[in-house]
């Protein structure tokens, strides 16, 4: 919630000078992350994208036009990525080969900042874990895996240990990513229970084993609602069965659990009986990879700066509800979490000032995203409108919208115009599933809005010429494109005001 002066209320933060008085103001861009230990299972995931227009003549299988192909850190490392991107310095400790995949895997992690690598062990009988998911469009047609699960060699094991150490002695808070490919034995998880219990750090557990007593003396256990019923041995279909299975759980393993529940959210059980459900968010899921990871890494980020476990679960459930939206495995930005909490005190949830739109777009670029932009008044939603928007949808994986501001409207289209502010307006336009981002402008033209956030194409309406088009000359500087669409004849803000005034002569403002 907010206060008289705009300042946002997160439930249960705490200021530095409280115990359990007043709940303090705080703005996530304003917290101070620590040092998080993420020791696990490394991934490779890969992606080979294309497109599918016929089946192949050979076998009943469909043909892949081979677009593009990246790959990016999973596993324990994209638990370390999402908790560095959120700001909070990781000490990254897993086991790799000596091969291709290891030396992609290392150059995707030295491009985040604030990954620590030298708790890398490498072992050049250890094949690194690769999994490369084929797709076309967002649609997933095979995963191939390359991997070989077996318990690490002793003499390993020894060094994984050793750097589990290090990591801890220098840490605020440990993760253990358990993806159940050997890294965390039994052995090399006891060590670092009694290290982390020796020096008062707290342990953060996403377990994937069968049962859980071999995490006891961890502070925090996540299982999803499979794990966590495979543990327990019962179902957890609703708040009673979810909370019933968490009881069960903290009885195995001592610790508190976080039920990650999917499209119902999160239930949160503390070993002192106190349950907390936090509901998920709507959001258009396109891809649950690496949800969890999102989760655990944002709950021990938030735990890393001073805020309490209800906070930092809340906090969480609205960053998985960012990345299911996303495809493939990958992170969610300090800046995209800040504009999705702000984003509940507000009544548009997709309208931000200029500069928190560029970190946003930064970050989604970043990601391999490909940026369209289109721009308008937008002052009576109409069928013309939504062509525009869905054909400049269709140019990129992320679309945003600048709205000319009300004294922006009033230049350009007279006195009488806007009839609906810039904030209805925003409301309408944000609420449509095409739009991610609506960026409001004062100026006559959107170009400073285009030069700040550097889109990869611009979509207007066919009633412009190429060179007409504001900002298109500076997009094509830099190998982006023009795009003019296919208009709705007869579609105007200006002809359906000309009728309602010829139908009801009073019902507008002449």
């Amino acid at each position: 919630m907010r206060d008289a002066s705009g300042v946002l209320y997160f439930p249960n933060v705490k200021g530095p000078d409280q115990d359990d008085g007043p709940r303090s103001a705080a703005m996530i861009d304003d917290f101070t992350f620590g040092r998080v230990a993420v020791i696990g299972d490394l991934l490779l995931d890969c992606y080979i994208n294309g497109s599918v227009g016929r089946i192949s003549p050979e076998a009943p299988v469909p043909v892949l036009l081979r677009a593009h192909h990246s790959a990016v850190p999973g596993g324990a490392a994209n638990v370390a990525m999402n908790a560095a991107t959120l700001g909070a310095t990781v000490l990254l400790v897993g086991l790799v080969g000596e091969d291709e995949s290891a030396a992609t895997l290392k150059t995707a992690l030295a491009r985040a900042p604030g990954i620590e690598l030298s708790g890398l062990v490498a072992d050049p009988a250890w094949t690194t874990i690769t999994k490369t998911r084929v797709l076309s469009g967002r649609q997933q047609i095979v995963r191939i895996d390359e991997e070989r699960i077996e318990t690490p060699p002793a003499a390993t094991r020894a060094h994984l240990i050793s750097a589990a150490r290090a990591a801890i002695d220098a840490a605020d808070i440990v993760i253990c990513s358990d993806y159940a490919k050997g890294v965390l034995s039994d052995d090399v998880l006891a060590a670092i229970m009694d290290a982390a219990r020796a020096r008062g750090v707290p342990v953060i557990v996403d377990p994937k084993r069968p049962e859980f007593s071999a995490y006891r003396g961890a502070f925090l256990v996540t299982p999803n609602r499979s794990e966590i019923a495979v543990a327990t041995g019962l179902p957890v279909r609703n708040d009673a069965e979810a909370e019933a299975a968490a009881h069960a759980a903290s009885e195995q393993c001592g610790g508190n659990v976080l039920v990650t529940r999917s499209e119902e959210g999160m239930t949160l059980y503390r070993r002192d009986g106190h349950v907390t459900h936090a509901r998920a968010h709507k959001s258009e899921v396109y891809d649950v990879s690496g949800a969890g990871d999102t989760v655990v890494a944002t709950v021990a980020a938030m735990l890393s700066a001073g805020q309490d476990l209800e906070t930092a679960v809340v906090i969480a459930t609205t960053a998985a509800s960012i990345v299911v939206g996303k495809l493939g495995t990958t992170t969610v930005s300090r800046h995209e979490l800040g504009a999705a909490l702000l984003s509940k005190m507000k009544e548009t949830a997709t309208t931000v000032p200029l500069d928190r739109a560029r970190s946003i777009v930064n970050d989604w670029r970043q990601h391999g995203a490909r940026i369209a932009f289109t721009n308008g008044c937008f002052d009576l939603l109409h069928p013309g409108h939504i062509a525009l928007l869905r054909a400049a949808a269709r140019q990129g994986d992320k679309l945003i919208v600048a709205l000319n501001s009300d004294a922006s409207v009033k230049r350009l289209k007279g006195a009488e115009r806007p009839l609906q502010d810039a904030q209805a307006r925003a409301t309408v336009i944000g609420a449509l599933r095409d739009v991610d981002l609506v960026v409001i402008f004062d100026e006559d033209t959107p170009l400073e809005t285009i030069m700040a956030l550097r889109p990869d194409v611009i979509v207007k309406g066919a009633d412009y010429r190429e060179d007409e088009v504001v900002g298109g000359a500076f997009v094509q500087s830099y190998g982006g494109a023009v795009v003019l669409a296919d208009l709705v004849s007869g579609r105007s803000t200006t002809s359906i005001v000309r009728k309602i005034r010829q139908a009801a002569p009073d019902a507008l403002p002449c």
